[in-house]
């Protein structure tokens, strides 16, 4: 009986080795994933220039931890910017899949990103302070819109003669958009998202009440949205 308690104890401490891989990892992810949330938090409130005990301090992480994720605070507040675009980029296309006009998925999404600046505001800020990077991003807003351009010029709905200026339009408008819905928090979000959307369209060559009917669609329900992004 004693021998075979410890050929069940050895067992079982193997396989707690095995396993204990698996559960360092996990511990790995959720302290990354807690520095990321706090530099996002900061940058939601304009605090980038702040020590790194400050962020591990709002992480509830050691000092010696952030140095097995991060080399510095710039790297951390670059991929927390990332991530937080690469998020929504991903759940736009989510909530756009389905639509087969270029066009009207690029307005979906404009007019959909609009709104978020006002009914989520520190993840807009995250936007916002991404600034004119945000058209030169390889991740999130940038990449989406940059295919759906392309795709709207390929199918003869955009009028467009160059692609990266278009891009930049479009993000320039994206964040002043933002800036004002929070500068003005009385001003209609959901107005003001429509008619920028609709001025875009226009220079893009869509006709007016082509571009009129467009932004007048249906959007996803967003209290569903917000449940995904709370």
């Amino acid at each position: 009986m004693r021998g075979e308690a410890g050929a069940g104890e050895t067992e079982d401490g193997a396989m707690a080795e095995r396993a204990a891989p698996g559960r360092v990892d996990r511990r790995r992810a959720r302290t990354r994933s807690a520095l990321v949330e706090a530099a996002q938090r900061l940058l939601a409130e304009g605090r980038s220039d702040v020590p790194i005990l400050e962020i591990t301090e709002l992480a509830d992480i050691g000092v010696g931890s952030f140095y097995n994720h991060f080399d510095s605070k710039e790297e951390l507040f670059h991929v927390a910017t990332e991530e937080a675009l690469e998020w929504w980029g991903a759940l736009m296309d989510r909530l756009t899949a389905d639509i087969e006009d270029p066009a009207v998925a690029y307005a979906q999404s404009f007019r959909m990103t609009g709104r978020l600046h006002r009914r989520h505001p520190e993840l807009s800020r995250v936007l916002l302070n991404q600034g004119l990077e945000l058209a030169r991003s390889e991740r999130g807003l940038a990449p989406r819109a940059f295919h759906d351009i392309r795709a709207a010029m390929d199918a003869g709905r955009f009028e467009v003669e160059d692609l990266d200026l278009a891009l930049a339009m479009t993000a320039a408008a994206v964040l002043a958009l933002g800036s004002l819905l929070h500068a003005q928090p009385d001003r209609d979000d959901a107005r003001s998202a429509d008619l920028v959307t609709r001025s875009l369209l226009r220079q893009f060559g869509i006709p007016a009440d082509e571009a009129e009917r467009i932004c007048s669609l249906d959007l996803p329900d967003l209290d569903v949205v917000d449940e995904l992004v709370g």
